[in-house]
């Protein structure tokens, strides 16, 4: 799935004494009292080129990319992820802490102010907060404040969070996340999506950059902020323009010509591989959130619950075989020439407690196949061979590759024999209504997180009832979805994780198998790119400069 309005199920615990999770500020470009000496960047215009597609950039209005990367740069948040980290440290805020179970109390800086030159206090983040949920646009990120009960604004520079689970340590990440933005109560409409140019008339902006020019999908100028006083420093270009592609050829022609500096989103891996070879431009690599994997229908998949043939054992088996076949490097290399790398762990690389579970668990054991192992798996639960798979994938939602990807994995399971697959492919507007109603034995998803933590990983797939509805029912790791969503000890808390990653791995409800590359191509003369491509899953613009 791509970022749409998904909720985490609710988790609650009983008997748990409030637990302090105080956020510290970190240091970067900042003067002796912790705040922001922004504007002093270079003068020379940065041009940057991308294909994402702007849906509303009033935090309320949207839920993607391409609105998202915009938010990035013009708002702040009261959390943000510093760079070059996945974990939120305070930004507009000076502290933030749980002060009982199920409240969050965060101390916001004193003397904010927009660019516009009002104050930015208390009431505006209680406004921020009180208006996506009323609004609860469908195209928005309401969804992900589902623990928040009530928000108040006891003085200018305190706010306190009222959730409805007690000791939720996500909500943290919840607040640099989309929905987290703060914007400007004198700007922004208290119950309807404002539109953008009323938004860029009323310079509405906290964040390292202000607009100074909008043509929505077809070009922005962004100017530094000098009254920035977040943790990302001091933007290293003043000034920043955007230029809008329809079509990615366009895009890979200017960055070659030189006529952009920077091309971010979305080249296609044959350009990129291409691009290498070009010495005017580099192209850099950096994690990224996305990730696929086969989802098993518990219910309908060879051997499963609601089958003729229902064995639980031969089931798990099937599922195994399938682990020791996939051969993840040729998938991301014969296809997606490197802009994928392999995945072995539901939790994207990069992230706290992430491990690879599956690497040591499946295959040769250094992650590689290995059709033997998964020959003697079938054989010792009494699984006929070869196992007749029905595969399902998509390629309108997940990008035309998706053939190429498929038809590997397809020769992969079928190749010693073992496997029989039927692979089909349905259009992502009936795949998205089938997929839950038990049609697909097995089947293609894709994800890009909420938020840079590992949990985001976990609830949505593996929590009874989850949104992937395949019959998944494991309480042991349900319990443990629990507890790493309520412990706030970060190494206790990582144990847990693992924990649940090993198990699930065990159990093999969804098969994890490759990761997408943040990639950026820029000019030679461009630098920075690598210390924004970070597990943020952030691209801000404040770290590029040129010479």
């Amino acid at each position: 799935m791509t970022r749409t309005a998904r909720r985490r199920l609710l988790v609650t615990t009983t008997g748990l004494a409030a637990a302090a999770l105080v956020l510290t500020g970190c240091s970067g470009n900042s003067s002796s009292n912790g705040t922001s000496t922004g504007g002093s960047g270079s003068k020379t215009p940065l041009i940057i080129g991308t294909t994402d597609k702007i849906t509303s950039i009033d935090p309320a209005g949207s839920y993607d990319n391409g609105s998202f990367a915009v938010m990035n740069q013009i708002y702040a948040f009261l959390l943000n992820t510093p760079y070059g980290s996945p974990d939120p440290k305070p930004e507009l805020a000076e502290s933030a802490s749980f002060t009982s179970p199920t409240e969050y109390t965060v101390k916001l800086k004193p003397g904010l102010k927009f660019s516009n030159g009002h104050d930015l206090t208390s009431s505006d983040v209680k406004f921020t907060f009180d208006r996506q949920l009323k609004i609860n646009d469908p195209n928005g990120p309401a969804s992900l404040l589902y623990n928040l009960d009530s928000v108040s604004a006891p003085d200018p520079t305190t706010v306190v969070f009222k959730l409805k689970a007690a000791n939720d340590q996500i909500f943290p990440q919840v607040l640099s996340s989309p929905v987290g933005p703060i914007v400007d109560e004198e700007v922004f409409s208290p119950d309807k999506v404002t539109a953008d140019d009323d938004i860029v008339k009323g310079g509405a902006f906290e964040g390292p950059y202000t607009i100074t020019s909008y043509k929505v999908n077809e070009l922005i100028a962004y100017k530094a902020n000098p009254n920035y006083q977040g943790l990302l420093g001091a933007p290293k270009s003043s000034i920043v323009n955007v230029k809008y592609y329809a079509d990615a050829s366009n895009l890979k022609l200017d960055v070659q010509q030189g006529n952009i500096d920077v091309a971010f989103h979305s080249l296609t891996a044959t350009d990129i591989a291409d691009l290498r070879k070009d010495k005017n431009v580099k192209v850099v690599e950096g994690p990224g959130g996305s990730i696929r994997y086969i989802v098993f229908n518990f219910n309908s998949m060879p051997y499963g619950a609601k089958t003729p043939e229902a064995d639980p054992a031969k089931a798990l088996a099937v599922r195994q075989a399938a682990a020791d076949l996939i051969d993840r490097q040729a998938i991301t290399e014969n296809v997606y020439h490197g802009t994928w790398k392999p995945l072995y762990s539901p939790i994207a690389a990069g992230l706290t407690g992430q491990e690879d579970v599956f690497k040591t668990l499946y295959g040769d054991g250094n992650g590689g196949p290995d059709a033997a192992k998964a020959k003697a798996t079938l054989q010792a639960a009494g699984v006929t061979t070869p196992v007749k798979l029905s595969l399902q994938y998509n390629t309108d939602h997940y990008g035309p590759s998706g053939s190429d990807e498929y038809a590997q994995i397809k020769a992969q399971l079928e190749k010693d024999g073992l496997f029989q697959v039927n692979l089909a492919s349905t259009e992502y507007t009936q795949y998205s209504k089938d997929r839950v109603k038990d049609v697909y034995p097995a089947y293609q998803l894709g994800w890009y997180p909420d938020y840079s933590d590992a949990d985001n990983y976990l609830s949505p797939f593996f929590v009874k009832d989850n949104f992937l509805a395949n019959h998944y029912d494991n309480k042991q790791v349900q319990d443990l979805i629990t507890k790493e969503a309520t412990t706030s000890d970060p190494t206790e808390r990582a144990d847990v994780i693992k924990q649940i990653q090993e198990l699930e791995a065990k159990d093999i409800s969804t098969l994890p198998y490759m990761q997408g590359n943040e990639v950026a191509v820029t000019r030679a003369n461009v630098s920075g790119a690598d210390t924004t491509l970070d597990a943020s899953f952030k691209f801000r613009y404040g770290a590029l400069s040129k010479s």
